[in-house]
């Protein structure tokens, strides 16, 4: 696993899945990202610690365009333009579920170090991920 950090984007799998994403036509980007969160929702029996990465960085591309989303990294992120991906909200938080569900090989990994820090990144995508009722969000007086 080459893995360096935390971060959606901190590993060869969702760098190099975000460059395939920057190399299909913008047509079919929003489709890429559906798929890879799909891929991993989808996902019955044991969950590929590839598929898991995959998922993440799509998921938190999706994050990155709701309030109070962090911008994808400006390295190993995607460059090109994507569209809008807010319609996929659910299926991210989906896909982020079965990624902290055994059987799950991302899970496992970071269960073998300290994963606390991976789990509180995970943990703040599902929470930019889910829509706040419209009398909990915060007004900006």
């Amino acid at each position: 696993m080459g893995t360096w950090d935390v971060g959606p984007f901190d590993n060869d799998t969702a760098a190099d899945w975000c460059g395939d994403l920057d190399d299909a036509s913008p047509n079919a980007r929003q489709g890429l990202v559906r798929d890879a969160l799909a891929r991993a929702a989808d996902t019955i029996d044991y969950l590929d610690a590839r598929i898991a990465d995959e998922a993440i960085a799509a998921a938190a591309l999706v994050a990155a365009q709701c309030p109070g989303g962090d911008p994808a990294h400006p390295h190993y992120g995607p460059d090109e333009p994507l569209p809008d991906l807010t319609a996929l909200r659910a299926l991210a938080l989906q896909a982020l579920d079965r990624v902290m569900t055994e059987p799950s090989e991302l899970l496992e990994l970071w269960d073998g170090s300290d994963g606390t820090p991976w789990r509180a990144t995970v943990s703040r995508l599902r929470s930019t991920l889910t829509p706040q009722p419209p009398g909990e969000q915060l007004s900006l007086i």
